[in-house]
């Protein structure tokens, strides 16, 4: 039988010990639901991304444009690029395009369509060693194909140097508040097509999303286990040698 000093003696550890594997377990488990929504996301994605383009969606309904249902939708317009104005969105590679790796900017410009909507085109990627060599796009209406994109959050830690047109968050809203560019669609397009000569050139993108969460779960199970077990053989030590 347990005798009351050694219950209380256990009283402690045991609260921390329960604290411990329950926080484990609730880890593992928040890993779970993430990887059923990453799994979705990248069925979303792989549809989205392998089906033809559509029109894009009339500035009427633009307000109305729910996230959820119209990422990374392709979308085919008739837009003319605004001449000498873009920004340098700062990244390093990106993992829906393999293809492109290290430092650089995403290269961002305003165009505006024939119904007098601005819509925001992200027309590729220039490494920050060739930073220098942006070439101007075509001149005039042109046909482009691209995929619909929400504005990335940006965190409170998030620098900003727009005195140097260099931003660190994908936000084409805040971006054209900054710049003047007016009221622009709350989507931008990531381009696909036309590719021009020089730089930035525009690439599709690829739902090769990592997903380790399958990974980090049984991570987490597995410790919950490893306390659960280290308790039990610690418990039954401090019962073996205490007194009668």
């Amino acid at each position: 039988m347990i005798s009351a000093r050694l219950r209380a003696g256990l009283a402690v550890p045991t609260v921390f010990a329960l604290c411990a594997f329950l926080n484990f377990v609730a880890l593992g488990t928040w890993q779970l639901q993430r990887r059923i929504w990453k799994l979705e996301l990248i069925d979303t994605m792989e549809q989205r991304l392998s089906a033809a383009p559509v029109p894009l969606p009339p500035e009427a309904t633009w307000r109305g444009l729910a996230q959820s249902a119209h990422e990374f939708e392709r979308v085919s317009f008739s837009a003319k690029f605004t001449p000498n104005t873009y920004a340098r969105v700062y990244g390093i590679g990106s993992a829906l395009r393999s293809d492109l790796s290290g430092p650089g900017y995403w290269i961002f410009t305003p165009a505006r369509l024939p119904g007098g909507g601005t819509v925001v085109v992200d027309r590729g990627f220039v490494p920050e060693t060739q930073a220098a060599s942006i070439t101007q796009p075509p001149d005039g209406f042109i046909e482009m194909t691209g995929v619909l994109r929400w504005p990335q959050p940006r965190s409170l830690f998030s620098p900003t140097d727009p005195a140097h047109n260099i931003w660190f968050a994908r936000d084409q809203l805040a971006i054209a508040a900054a710049k003047g560019w007016g009221e622009v669609a709350p989507f931008y397009v990531d381009l696909e097509s036309p590719i021009t000569e020089g730089l930035p050139a525009p690439t599709p993108l690829h739902a090769n999303l990592r997903n380790d969460h399958l990974q980090y779960a049984l991570t987490w199970f597995g410790l919950a286990a490893a306390v659960l077990v280290m308790f039990v053989f610690w418990v039954r030590a401090r019962i073996q040698s205490s007194p009668p």
